[in-house]
């Protein structure tokens, strides 16, 4: 198991890597080239220069989140093919520059959704936070201009300005895709990308629908044990897998942790272990890493990794905002260095203890 640090790179970023090197125990960076468009390909140069910049600040690339997935592909439209084959040849180039894990999600217009970028704690900090009675209040378009106002300056990831403008035109594209072809659209997505996998051997870790239940209307296929079953059945390849997120399955309160880690072993790629409190049915908040500061328990979850001998990329996920920070929300230094340490004891006491 590595221990990693998500990084938007330079330019995008306030964290940096020298600070990232820094933190103990974290060897590697998840990473992406955060200014390109779903759908445009990733030239191998560009991948190249990017691995050199990890590499020289006593890092490596450990995975890839994302590359974005065109709408054409998830719609599945005539033109899914152009798309499909450009993202063939991107994946080429992260084989080429040995890059093997490459995380991605199939949502339909939004990556994620939260209520709130910056609610308060009791502490004094910031976290993300959701709840469904004020989302439906509100009208997709205006979703944007309410959580940028506390992007504190950041593009956040899935919610780029030049995607936000389209937005009434992306809820049209999706008007006739419910979840059986959005399944569809995924499958065929991924037994056209298997044989580029399988060449060089890269493992496509799929990322759950965050929250795991429709939104606006919209439908979600990655939220559960027996949908994400169906997902691997459908494309039985070991390079087909899941990037199991705590969060993301967390937010529902039926899906038991520790027992689908258990049931997925051999399928998940990678790993985002963070906490979240429930506070009611369809509410919940980001919460720092250590259990009894949200609602799941972050030993066995860690203890489930280690018993199942999983050896892909962990990383801290969705921090806190403390000590004044100003970062791109959920993805500050402080509290991720928090939490990168504590799974770290966490794991350490674990292994020690089995031996």
């Amino acid at each position: 198991m590595e221990m990693t640090l998500r990084w938007f790179g330079t330019g995008y970023d306030s964290v940096t890597l020298e600070q990232i090197r820094q933190i103990p125990g974290v060897t590697g960076v998840i990473t992406t080239l955060y200014g390109k468009q779903p759908g445009e390909t990733w030239s191998q140069e560009e991948i190249h220069a990017l691995k050199e910049e990890v590499e020289k600040a006593g890092l490596r690339i450990a995975g890839i989140e994302s590359v974005n997935i065109h709408d054409a592909i998830k719609i599945g439209s005539d033109d899914r093919e152009q798309y499909i084959e450009q993202y063939i040849e991107t994946l080429r180039h992260l084989g080429e520059e040995d890059i093997h894990l490459v995380c991605y999600n199939f949502m339909p217009v939004f990556d994620w959704t939260r209520s709130d970028l910056a609610k308060p704690r009791p502490d004094g900090s910031t976290v993300l936070s959701y709840d469904q009675q004020k989302v439906d209040q509100i009208r997709p378009e205006e979703m944007f201009q309410n959580l940028d106002e506390h992007a504190n300056g950041f593009i956040l990831p899935g919610w780029e300005p030049e995607r936000m403008e389209r937005i009434k035109e992306l809820f049209a594209m999706y008007q006739d895709v419910n979840e059986e072809k959005l399944f569809e659209n995924l499958v065929y997505f991924l037994k056209r990308i298997m044989p580029v996998c399988r060449e060089y051997d890269i493992y496509m870790a799929i990322h759950p629908d965050d929250p795991a239940w429709p939104v606006f209307g919209l439908p979600r296929i990655i939220t559960d044990e027996a949908h994400i079953d169906r997902m691997l059945d459908a494309v039985e390849d070991v390079h087909n897998g899941l990037t199991f997120c705590t969060g993301s399955l967390g937010s529902n309160p039926k899906n038991d942790l520790p027992s689908m880690i258990r049931h997925f072993a051999g399928r998940i790629h990678f790993a985002h272990v963070r906490n979240i409190h429930h506070v009611a049915p369809g509410v919940f908040e980001e919460a720092a890493h250590l259990s009894s500061d949200g609602s799941l328990d972050m030993y066995e979850i860690m203890k489930a990794l280690v018993d199942t001998e999983f050896q892909g990329p962990v990383r801290p996920d969705h921090g806190r905002m403390i000590w004044g920070e100003k970062a791109m929300p959920g993805y500050g230094l402080y509290d991720r260095a928090l939490g990168a340490a504590y799974l770290n004891g966490l794991l350490e006491a674990i292994e020690k203890s089995k031996k």
